[in-house]
């Protein structure tokens, strides 16, 4: 009879034997039961070829290190499908000067579909794009164009000087992801986004784009700890949008301004971001309701910091730090009133104008060149309390209030901390 441990030990070995038969590494080309493909770039005689090769149902597109010279799109068809390279030492580098993007995906319906219906079905599902580079030239389209595109996944690509957006994503409805990845010197926005849903974008960094990145017509966006430096326009471009978050990003000397919320924006909360020394202003709510302006730093902004405009309202701006370069003994770059951009490193505070129910609270404002609120046009309920304000009217050297309300209606404010020489807060 045989005993039950010497049952165990066979059933253990039998299994530990299949476990290492099935770990064997497939004969090469050989693909396990029922998985899509696994195309080597290297095996075809182009990209395109390499594309081209995947089945239906998709697959993996790996493309290894080098140079890969195109003059006509790249164009990816297929869902459920992943294309890698190694890193920045595969790049893909755009030679056309018409216009033409390097990589579009897309559905091949897509360009003809002119229904409702037809859209519905030339959508593509689950592409991800990862760990290449593409570039192009003054000339040539965007670095990628993605159309219709749902659960779009982009993760650390290097996406540069393209003639066109960086990255552009045209009704990836759901849930597109963009991480990890880094868009410079691209002649249009580093990521320009129309028509999304539940947008993560986290963890890249921005230089020198026309703008780091547009949303527009869509919702949900999250956008948490991304670097933005150095714009030729705006760092962030948000309309007709709700339901976001902006987080823990670092947006510095944009020409324009840090973070625009325009056409129909609501239910937006711009908080906990270092927004420093952009030209034009730091969060510029021009069609914004609903919304809150929390817990910023807001440092040598030359422009108002944070404006709220006549087409906005509802918005609440509490806990934010507003300050010039003040670092204990001094200031750390000396103010030059008549300096040209980028040398204007002064700092300004909050600009209503012709606004309704908003409330500033405990708020710190030091060091500004002017007031640390004021008022343009009729502004009607306005709450100011539990802020501090000292060291102000640092442009033109004399005693001022430190709110100039002088515009507005409704007013209630209190408990406010004013360093002496403002005293009078309200005009």
């Amino acid at each position: 009879m045989i005993s039950s441990r010497i049952v165990v030990l066979l059933c253990l070995a039998a299994g530990l034997g299949g476990a290492l038969w099935f770990g064997q590494p497939h004969p090469a080309g050989a693909q396990a039961p029922g998985s899509p493909a696994t195309i080597n770039a290297a095996d075809h005689a182009d990209l395109q070829a390499a594309f081209d090769a995947l089945p239906e149902e998709g697959g993996v597109v790996r493309i290894p290190p080098g140079n890969y010279d195109i003059t006509e799109p790249l164009v990816l068809s297929k869902p459920e499908t992943r294309v890698e390279g190694s890193g920045a030492a595969t790049h893909i580098r755009n030679r056309n000067e018409e216009g033409e993007p390097a990589l579009i995906v897309r559905h091949p319906k897509r360009e003809s579909a002119e229904s409702r219906e037809d859209r519905r079905e030339s959508f593509l599902w689950r592409v991800q794009l990862a760990d290449f580079r593409i570039s192009g030239n003054p000339k040539s389209g965007h670095g990628i164009h993605a159309e219709g595109i749902n659960e779009i996944y982009v993760h650390g690509l290097s996406i540069d000087r393209n003639g066109g957006h960086g990255l552009n994503c045209i009704d990836c409805y759901e849930d597109p992801r963009i991480n990890d990845s880094i868009f410079t010197y691209n002649a249009k926005a580093g990521v320009n986004l129309e028509g999304g849903h539940d947008i993560v974008v986290n963890g890249n960094q921005f230089e020198e784009n026309q703008d780091a990145l547009r949303c527009i017509d869509g919702f949900n966006l999250c956008m948490n700890a991304n670097n933005i430096d150095d714009h030729l326009r705006h760092g962030v471009v948000i309309e007709n949008t709700y339901g976001s978050v902006l987080s823990g990003n670092m947006i510095e000397e944009c020409q324009g301004t840090a973070i625009v919320l325009d056409r129909d924006v609501y239910g937006v909360t711009i908080g906990s971001n270092v927004i420093a020394h952009n030209q034009g202003g730091g969060v510029d709510l021009r069609d914004a309701w609903g919304s809150s302006v929390s817990a910023n730093t807001f440092t040598i902004m030359p422009n108002p910091a944070v404006r709220v405009g006549p087409k906005s309202g509802r918005i609440s701006i509490t806990g934010n730090a507003f300050s010039n370069s003040h670092n204990g003994p001094g200031t750390r770059r000396e103010e030059d009133y008549a300096a040209k951009w980028p040398q204007k490193v002064y700092a300004s505070g909050i600009e209503l104008e012709g606004t309704t129910d908003i409330a500033i609270t405990g708020n710190l404002f030091t060091g500004l060149i002017e007031e640390a609120v004021r008022t343009k046009g009729r502004c009607v309920r306005i709450a100011l309390a539990g802020n501090v304000a000292s060291d102000l009217g640092r442009k033109r050297r004399e005693k001022l209030p430190a709110f100039d309300m002088s515009g507005a209606e409704e007013v209630t404010a209190g408990l406010n901390a004013i360093e002496r020489g403002f005293e009078g807060s309200l005009k």
